[in-house]
């Protein structure tokens, strides 16, 4: 990654949707290039409604060949779950990850990783781990929101999954009047999204149409294909688009936007 310019992302006004405890280094990176940073967040976490499960799981990790954890929030959340009830893991289950940033926050918590998908999804680490999976028990903690794709790709592959809710993905409230109004009114460049979820919160808080008209004006970012295919169903262009969930992967994203649109003739930062 290059070293950031300062000023480079100067005039600019970005908005954030990351939840707060999660948008503390992407504002930073963004600030210390010059951009104005405005938090918009779109998602907030709450504990699962019945720790059951999860914490049976947990009481048994030693009876998983692999824990795979497929966020920064699911490794989080999980390994406090795992610090209150005293558990560790070790040699035994294999930790498994999707992308550098989640095996990353992972290694943080003390998880020694052993494999990490080289494509930045879920089933993509089901479809590389297909040979070490017949037969294996697999521990998936993951948000009530997740997907169905992965467990499905998994047992597909012989695997005998236990899919857990080790937190839930939450509305935060109705989004602040004044940051809607700037955000309809096409008074900010850049619109990050780090989720799906994220996208659907703001499509239903703005307006799906009210977004669309913004195509052009203001720029929509991405983190992950996920994401990805969440904005083209809203019917938005993804006009940055970052592989990785790293706040540095995503601000020089951002970087690289803001010079490819500095160097268009017709192109200008709007004066506010």
């Amino acid at each position: 990654m290059p070293e950031p310019k300062a000023n480079s992302l100067a005039g600019l006004r970005i908005v954030v949707t990351r939840a707060p405890e999660q948008a503390d280094a992407l504002t930073q990176m963004l600030q210390e290039r010059g951009a104005e940073v405005i938090l918009l967040p779109a998602v907030a976490f709450a504990p699962p409604e019945d720790w059951a499960a999860l914490d049976l799981a947990i009481r048994g990790l030693r009876s998983y060949d692999w824990l795979l954890l497929t966020s920064q929030n699911a490794v989080r959340l999980f390994a406090a779950r795992c610090r209150e009830l005293g558990a560790t893991v070790s040699e035994r289950p294999s930790v498994g990850c999707v992308g550098p940033a989640t095996a990353a926050a992972a290694r943080e918590e003390g998880f020694a990783v052993v494999f990490m998908a080289a494509t930045y999804r879920g089933t993509a680490l089901a479809g590389e781990l297909s040979g070490n999976l017949t037969g294996k028990r697999v521990l998936l903690p993951r948000s009530d929101r997740a997907s169905r794709d992965l467990p499905e790709a998994l047992r597909a592959l012989g695997a005998q999954v236990d899919d857990v809710v080790a937190y839930r993905t939450v509305s935060p409230g109705p989004v602040d009047a004044c940051v809607a109004a700037e955000v309809r009114e096409g008074r900010a460049d850049v619109i990050v999204f780090a989720s799906p979820s994220a996208v659907h919160y703001v499509v239903e808080e703005i307006g799906a149409d009210a977004l669309q008209a913004l195509a052009g004006r203001t720029a929509f970012a991405s983190i992950g294909p996920v994401t990805s295919e969440a904005l083209r169903e809203a019917g938005l262009p993804e006009d940055i688009g970052a592989a990785k969930s790293a706040a540095a992967e995503l601000a020089g994203a951002i970087e690289k936007w803001a010079a490819s649109r500095a160097d268009e003739p017709s192109s200008k930062v709007r004066s506010r």
